[in-house]
């Protein structure tokens, strides 16, 4: 899709504290020998006891049954809240206290921006401090993993909150200590970004030490849609940028962290465009986003989990065969799946964004496309508009004509074939779809809350 080779000069952020010193680093010796710094490498985590987390994996249960039991040392139930409130977050703040973060996030302002879409506005003025040179190719989604660059291999263990794996018994289990087994050669781990968007904003890093490039399979966003399902609460949101699309580390992570108050997308309305049947019908519906600036597709039902992770998975697949930059939203709980296709860095490498949109710093990676803005400047954030808004989504978006051809794709790729409806006919039920109301988290500090 596109010919000439483009490049932007900086990653945006630094997700961990061993980040900047990652060139000076003599891989193959430090793996060896042992780098003596209790890090994520071959010389160090195989012997770790990191506490575990095994989710329960739902390979036949329809995906509306949301119950989770936790064991604790395989004994004790606790109820489904103990994942994200009782676990992670409180890790997370653990963390917090012992000063790993950046910046401290909970106080940095953040306001819903008067307009239809209720768009949110953050300022967060540390987080483009320190940037680390690079060179990062935007022109190719799929690249090989390099081993002389920054990898998740190299970050300290007391980043990480646990390790994050299918459990073998239907059930989920949580084991404060736990040796790694001897048939696991690569584990998941659930860890900090220190350079945090929100309250809980963690890195999933699947297998880690497969070296996996940053590329969705169908294996890693099956975790990442667990991750969502177990966290049950739906202000609790995985994401996943791609290369091209904002990805800083091509090491494979999703992203996730707690907000709460909805997502502007969560709210946007759409149409039914598709749906898989057959042989195969997996009972997925598939809508696009209509009148949101950015344009996009929204996977939801499936007779299981596993039947609309997949579905989801090989749309990704598809993309970054085909070379084509895009994001994830995975929502409600793992219920919903917003995909979006993008061109910003694109467009931004061959100057054709504007430069006030550029002159604010923002890199529209799953986030902000989902409605929730990171601004880095104090002008931005007081005049923030939703038309502002509404132009810097626009930059991302696929034109018309381009979006058609990706559904395309999507549509073969994951089986899908067109729905049968008018072209006009918007379905209000699912646009009109409301993330229940929730209370603040047990961990959320009254100062991180969102002033309407």
């Amino acid at each position: 899709m596109m010919t000439r080779v483009l490049t932007i000069k900086r990653v945006p952020t630094v997700v961990s504290n061993y980040q900047e010193d990652s060139n000076n680093e003599d891989n193959n010796s430090e793996r060896a020998l042992g780098c003596k710094r209790n890090c994520l490498g071959k010389c160090c985590l195989p012997v770790s006891k990191l506490p575990l987390y095994t989710f329960k994996i739902d390979r036949e249960h329809p995906i509306e049954d949301g119950n989770v039991n936790v064991n604790v040392n395989s004994s004790e139930e606790l109820p489904q809240v103990f994942f994200l409130h009782n676990l992670l977050l409180g890790q997370w703040e653990d963390r917090m206290r012992r000063g790993l973060f950046r910046y401290d996030v909970t106080n940095c302002e953040t306001k819903v921006i008067p307009g239809k879409y209720g768009f949110i506005a953050q300022l967060n003025e540390g987080r483009h401090l320190k940037k680390r040179l690079t060179e990062f190719r935007v022109d190719q989604v799929l690249q090989p993993f390099d081993d002389s660059k920054f990898n998740f291999t190299k970050v300290g263990q007391e980043e990480v909150l646990f390790r994050f794996e299918p459990s073998n018994d239907n059930k989920s289990h949580f084991f404060p200590s736990a040796d790694m087994a001897s048939d696991l050669n690569s584990p998941s781990v659930i860890a900090i970004n220190v350079s945090p968007i929100e309250y809980g904003h963690v890195l999933m890093i699947p297998r880690l030490l497969d070296y996996l490039p940053q590329r969705i399979d169908h294996k890693s966003f099956f975790s990442a849609v667990h991750m969502a399902r177990e966290a049950a609460d739906p202000l609790f949101r995985v994401g996943y940028n791609s290369l091209g699309a904002f990805a800083t580390i091509n090491h494979l992570h999703y992203q996730a962290y707690y907000l709460a108050v909805p997502l502007p997308v969560e709210k946007a309305t759409n149409r039914r465009v598709g749906e898989e049947k057959g042989l195969s019908d997996k009972g997925v519906v598939v809508s696009e986003l209509w009148n949101y600036p950015t344009r996009g597709l929204v996977f939801e039902g499936g007779n299981t989990i596993r039947d609309l992770s997949d579905v989801v998975a090989s749309s990704c697949i598809c993309l970054q065969n085909k070379n084509i930059p895009f994001n994830v939203l995975i929502s409600d709980c793992g219920k919903r799946i917003f995909l979006f296709p993008q061109c910003f860095a694109e467009k931004q490498a061959l100057g054709e964004v504007s430069q006030e949109i550029l002159d604010t710093q923002v890199n529209p990676a799953v986030w902000e496309i989902s409605g929730h803005i990171v601004l880095k400047r104090r002008k931005d954030f007081d005049d923030a508009s939703e038309a502002y808004a509404w132009r810097l989504l626009a930059e991302v978006s696929l034109s018309e004509v381009r979006f058609q051809e990706v559904k395309d794709y999507v549509f073969e790729a994951a089986g899908l074939q067109k729905a049968n409806v008018e072209e006009n006919n918007i379905n209000e039920k699912e646009s009109l779809h409301k993330t229940p109301a929730r209370p603040a988290a047990p961990h959320l500090p009254r100062d991180c809350s969102v002033h309407q």
